[in-house]
């Protein structure tokens, strides 16, 4: 790529401050014709509120925005579409009440031709919506309400959306979090084409692998500051780690693990025996063991997040036997898990985990106040010392432990998650999806931190759909496949043996 190539959209000079934080500060991005620009940044670093800005969700303080030459202030989502800047965000936006080509087309559907004013025509619309989908490779049919389907196929009817709507920026928010690697590369391939179209696109990730897959070029924040505008092709992964950090970061090795206890001769904290629910997971086996890391592998649909569930009492098991060190116990609801030491951090942060109104230090101490019962109740005092010093040792980025936990990123929410059952000392902490959608300091500060804890003694069951993290994470790896166990490896594999697995029968 040239640097005199045709650039669509100019930021400059973009500052927003939120009360106690400065959340921009002189930001600025170039996005050019056909390439795909990767924004980088830790959690915090100021990409969301950058997002938000271009795409009219909140105003710069300071600052403009240039589209094909023009000055543009978008005053909202869809002003931003009319002047041409389309967004598909992290989480899904769309209403799950209506069609899937309702969704597509809402607030521009088609109309019959032959009467002015004449109804919306709705053969038209669905036959559209059709074709919109064809080019994601995606055969569904568009008239079932999208709630109907799950969160994959609801992420990748958003980017239809998106495409769909004449734009010459398209902002893509993590849109990859939800999806597969085979629809990961149905996007990857849509992406190329409006590349090639001419479009410029807004990459925000966390996959490293997939910022150089698909990246022209990458431009880094840090801390609400512009870093630098690179080359992929030019820009190493240690070089862009540093840059999102500020200093040279190392990564996991294989030698942490080692300095693990064996503990294969001791009776396991959790044992599973043919637990399962009809619809959900088909019978399981399943031990681990006083300072043992198990990981969960499974592609998307597997049944990870139903095993962890079933195991959590959040829902109840049709059949099978759960033993507590060698005791049989009923785990049938999440206060009999807590009860018996278990802890839980679900997959959906936002609306599972945090209760995004109260403050950070009301989070942490949620479920420690709730297996000590309504009373006695924590002083505000004990509270607060809780909260610090969970903040410092998980380092938490917050202006306050009082700050509302929804202002805070998504990393810093999972590290109160995590302190909110640290606060318990849990024998057993199960993990889902722990670091997903976290940049990568974060995810090496939890990740460290849970192998930490498992040599302390901790139990921990770890579930994710990065292969490549359980493999590194993991003492044992639990594979799942049509919600039901495929089987067992053991730490030190490769992402092949996995994959095998999985694939196994199918």
């Amino acid at each position: 790529m040239t640097t005199d190539v045709q650039c669509i959209l100019r930021a400059h000079g973009i500052t927003r401050t939120f009360p106690g934080v400065r959340a921009l500060d002189n930001v600025q991005l170039q996005l050019r014709a056909g390439e795909v620009h990767a924004l980088m940044g830790q959690n915090g670093a100021g990409k969301s509120t950058l997002i938000k800005v271009l795409t009219g969700a909140c105003a710069a303080d300071a600052g403009s925005i240039e589209l094909e030459g023009n000055v543009v202030q978008p005053q909202s989502p869809l002003d931003a579409q009319r002047c041409g800047i389309s967004t598909v965000y992290q989480e899904v936006n769309l209403c799950p009440n209506l069609s899937v080509a309702e969704n597509i087309f809402a607030g521009r559907y088609p109309r019959h031709s032959w009467l002015k004013g004449a109804g919306i025509n709705w053969k038209a619309v669905n036959e559209h919506a059709q074709q919109v989908l064809a080019k994601l490779d995606l055969n569904i049919d568009v008239t079932r309400q999208l709630s109907g389907y799950p969160v994959a196929i609801q992420q990748m009817v958003a980017i239809a959306r998106a495409i769909n709507i004449s734009a010459r920026v398209l902002i893509l928010d993590e849109p990859t979090s939800s999806l597969d690697d085979h629809e990961v590369k149905q996007l990857f391939a849509v992406l190329s084409r409006l590349r090639e179209q001419g479009m410029a696109i807004l990459f925000v990730t966390h996959f490293l692998d997939q910022v150089y897959e698909i990246s022209d070029r990458i431009t880094v924040l840090r801390n609400g500051a512009f870093v630098g505008e690179y080359l992929t092709k030019e820009f190493n992964r240690s070089a862009l780690i540093a840059a999102m950090v500020g200093r040279e970061f190392v990564l996991n090795s294989e030698a942490s693990k080692t300095q693990r206890n064996d503990t294969s001769d001791t009776t396991p904290v959790l044992e599973i025996r043919q637990l399962s629910r009809k619809g959900q997971v088909h019978p399981v086996d399943l031990q681990i063991r006083q300072g043992e890391i198990v990981g969960v592998a499974g592609l998307l649909g597997s049944g990870r997040t139903e095993l962890a569930r079933l195991i959590f009492g959040l829902d109840r098991a049709d059949h099978g036997s759960v033993n507590i060190d060698g005791n049989h116990v009923a785990l049938d609801s999440p206060a009999d898990a807590v009860a018996h030491g278990l802890g839980l951090c679900p997959e959906e942060r936002k609306t599972e985990g945090i209760v995004a109104e109260l403050s950070v230090r009301e989070n942490i101490i949620l479920a420690l106040q709730a297996r000590n019962g309504l009373l006695p109740c924590l002083s505000l005092k004990q509270q607060q010392e809780l909260a610090e010093k969970f903040v410092a040792m998980l380092g938490i980025k917050t202006a306050s432990i009082e700050t509302p936990i929804g202002q805070l990123s998504g990393g810093n929410q999972q590290k109160a998650l995590l302190a909110r059952w640290l606060a318990i000392n849990p024998r057993l902490l199960i993990l889902d999806e722990p670091t997903r959608g976290i940049d990568i300091a974060a995810k090496q500060e939890l990740t460290n931190a849970i192998v930490d804890l498992a040599r302390k003694g901790m139990a921990v069951l770890f579930i994710s759909a990065e292969i490549d993290e359980v493999l590194r994470e993991s003492d044992r790896i639990l594979v799942m496949r049509d919600r039901r166990k495929a089987g067992e490896l053991a730490g030190g594999c490769n992402e092949h043996a996995v994959y095998s697995l999985i694939a196994e029968h199918a």
